[in-house]
């Protein structure tokens, strides 16, 4: 599997960048998580979006669906430049069924519910859901593949459950919008020291901290993950290419 970070920013993205978007590659297609604000522009420089074959949304949040409408115009136009033959899988959230409703769009963009607890096969790769702890319902994401296991948090502040869901993961992409000093003042996110405790307690291979914020000095982010994880820590940077094999 291969993993390309499009956007990593939480809220909103800085100048060419973007906020959470992540391409996921294997030899049996294209998939993209999530698709926020500034992505799709990101996307087209990693494959044409008649190759994309799913999206799987972890919640409806701006910064996690700002370009789904732009994507789904277009899918339209390139199906009817006969560029595209088949329909967009997007994969989303059912708890919210206000928002699931719009993830469909006439015969282009075919809406697939997923929900916690479930397991689905995408396009040759198996996903697990759970429930993060979140303001609105939101789903972590746990990504098998004969070459390894991706995690992915989405939005959550601590959460058993996703720590369960991230075990002994090759790649756990944690979102870390806050300083440990601002524990508890923020609902539904994570500290980087809970950020560094998840991936201790879930014994991953490697932790790739995402969702930052745009304030303070990122370098700290690592430091305070550090003192809770041994393993390797990156920051996430857009165009970062992960390779699980």
């Amino acid at each position: 599997m291969r993993l390309t970070t499009l956007g990593y920013w939480g809220a909103y993205p800085s100048a060419n960048e973007a906020t959470s978007g992540y391409l996921l590659q294997t030899d049996k297609g294209n998939v993209l998580l999530d698709c926020g604000s500034g992505v799709l522009a990101q996307l087209q420089n990693h494959i044409a979006l008649e190759e994309l074959d799913a999206l799987v949304i972890s919640h409806y949040h701006a910064d996690h669906i700002a370009d789904v409408y732009c994507l789904q115009y277009a899918v339209m136009i390139l199906t009817q430049l006969g560029k595209r033959t088949k329909p967009l899988h997007i994969y989303a959230p059912a708890a919210d069924q206000a928002s699931f409703a719009k993830m469909g769009y006439s015969t282009y963009c075919q809406a697939v519910p997923i929900a916690s607890g479930m397991r689905i096969d995408i396009s040759g790769v198996s996903f697990s859901f759970v429930s993060t702890t979140h303001p609105v319902p939101c789903l972590a994401m746990r990504i098998e593949h004969d070459s390894g296991v991706i995690a992915y948090t989405a939005d959550t502040q601590w959460n058993q459950d996703v720590v369960q869901l991230s075990q002994h993961a090759d790649l756990l992409l944690a979102e870390c919008s806050l300083y440990n000093e601002q524990y508890g003042q923020i609902r539904g996110h994570l500290t980087a020291g809970e950020a560094g405790q998840l991936a201790a307690q879930a014994g991953v291979k490697k932790l790739v901290l995402t969702h930052l914020p745009h304030y303070g000095d990122h370098r700290k982010l690592v430091g305070q993950a550090a003192e809770q994880y041994q393993g390797p820590i990156e920051l996430a940077s857009g165009g970062a290419v992960y390779e699980v094999v």
